[in-house]
């Protein structure tokens, strides 16, 4: 059986298709949401707004010359040519920042910077390679203008680019350095942005090593902990390395209870498959019949038993889902424990890397206010078949080419089973490959999930 009819014997798991899952996913994060705090413009690039921006002037505020010339008046210049140039009486001299303080009239110009102010009276600037310097036979600077020019060019009019009051950029968007000279120029020391929601990592696994630890028989280091707190910090969230826990209910559990008010979602990796070790599982499970322990609890005297948190089975506890229709990475979970959205993700760094992508990125763009919170997706040409069928639809990991034509390619990579690592890296795209009886055809047209 395959899809959403598809059952898992151990733990009774029932696989529920992508789309459906990221949308209980997205459902769950809605109401999760920390709220704004104000920051310095300086530290506002990469956070969400949470305030829409407006421009507090039109900008630009005055009329400003767009280069280095002279503003004049159009009709003074009307049949000016190379060879008979107009001649005007230089009156001033402008540099951006300040004022002429002399009006061009009539058979007159004002020598102006890029960026200064176009003087009372002018409605055109010519660019200064246009133009000879010249003296009047009173001695009085001239300039000869030696090509004819038209009423407002070379001119940016006041609120060219925006009206006071104009929206530049609404709560959910992430701040670009194009949004920070935006707040800069009108004004904006301080941003409201949403909170960054901090997230606790762990790795289950007593196999499991420190990063500086040497290999020893039989262990592996933990490098999905530092991967998943990479991802999590690129989504705009704030990490908590928690470190790997044993193959132990009540170790998890407890793990579990000790960054519960410290943390607003947790991850783990491993421990999600039906193994006999497998503990996420038999969490999950226990969770499901209504029959989670109580974690243990470290007080450090009975007088710290009021203000103790409570226990995660006391608060809201559901499960979203605990096996996707998917490879890699079907037995992904999804839970609110203790009202915190808990992800358990497989061990296998591709799986794990996958199932980041599709739900743990888009809950934690969405817990910072944003609308569309799912990743990306653009058409390509798969450049190379991938024959393998599958019961479940499959991510696989590609680079983007793009060919002499024009066209976007999706180049699957090769090592790019669950268990592999070696092309996370090179990813661009989750390749997706329907599922079928068969696999999908050199140069079919195919989805692709961007890798931010």
């Amino acid at each position: 059986m395959t899809g959403g009819s598809e059952r898992a014997g151990r733990f009774n798991r029932k696989a529920v298709m992508v789309g459906e899952a990221q949308q209980r996913v997205l459902a769950a994060a809605e109401g999760l949401q920390l709220g704004s705090e104000l920051v310095p413009l300086q530290a506002s690039g990469g956070r969400r707004l949470a305030q829409t921006i407006v421009a507090s002037s039109d900008w630009p505020p005055f009329a400003r010359s767009g280069l280095d010339g002279y503003a004049v008046r159009a009709a003074d210049i009307a049949a000016a040519s190379p060879e008979q140039p107009a001649t005007l009486r230089v009156v001033d001299s402008v540099a951006a920042g300040g004022l002429a303080l002399a009006a061009v009239k009539k058979g007159t110009a004002v020598r102006i910077m890029t960026g200064a102010a176009v003087p009372e009276g002018a409605d055109a600037v010519v660019m200064l390679e246009q133009t000879a310097e010249a003296m009047l036979d009173d001695g009085s600077p001239a300039v000869l203008i030696k090509h004819a020019g038209l009423a407002g060019q070379h001119i940016a009019p006041r609120g060219e680019e925006f009206r006071r009051g104009s929206v530049l950029a609404v709560p959910g968007t992430v701040v670009r350095p194009g949004h920070v000279a935006l707040l800069g120029t009108f004004g904006y020391a301080e941003v409201a942005v949403q909170k960054r929601p901090r997230v606790a990592v762990f790795a289950t696994g007593s196999e499991l090593l420190p990063v500086a630890a040497s290999l020893a028989p039989g262990q592996i280091r933990d490098s999905n902990s530092y991967m998943v707190a990479a991802m999590v910090e690129q989504s705009g969230a704030e990490p908590i390395l928690c470190g790997s826990l044993p193959d132990e209910l009540g170790a998890v559990e407890a793990a579990l209870s000790s960054v519960r008010e410290r943390a607003d979602l947790i991850i783990t990796t491993g421990g999600v498959s039906v193994g006999d070790f497998d503990v996420m599982s038999e969490l999950l499970h226990s969770l499901k019949k209504g029959s989670l322990a109580e974690p243990l609890q470290t007080r450090s005297s009975a007088n710290s038993a009021s203000s103790a948190p409570a226990p995660i089975n006391e608060r809201q506890n559901k499960i979203l889902f605990d096996r996707v229709a998917m490879r890699p990475g079907s037995p992904t979970s999804a839970a609110v424990v203790g009202g915190k959205l808990l992800f358990a993700l497989s061990g296998n760094p591709g799986a794990c890397f996958v199932g980041f992508e599709l739900f743990v990125r888009p809950a934690l763009i969405s817990m910072q206010g944003a609308k569309e919170a799912l990743p990306r997706t653009v058409r390509a040409r798969l450049l190379t078949a991938i024959d393998k069928p599958s019961p479940h639809v499959r991510y696989v990991r590609a680079r983007l080419i793009n060919d002499s034509e024009g066209r976007l390619l999706a180049d699957p990579l090769a090592f790019s089973k669950s268990s592999m690592m070696a092309s996370i890296a090179d990813a661009e795209g989750l390749a997706v490959i329907p599922s079928g009886s068969k696999g999908a055809e050199a140069g079919e047209l195919i989805e692709v999930v961007l890798i931010p």
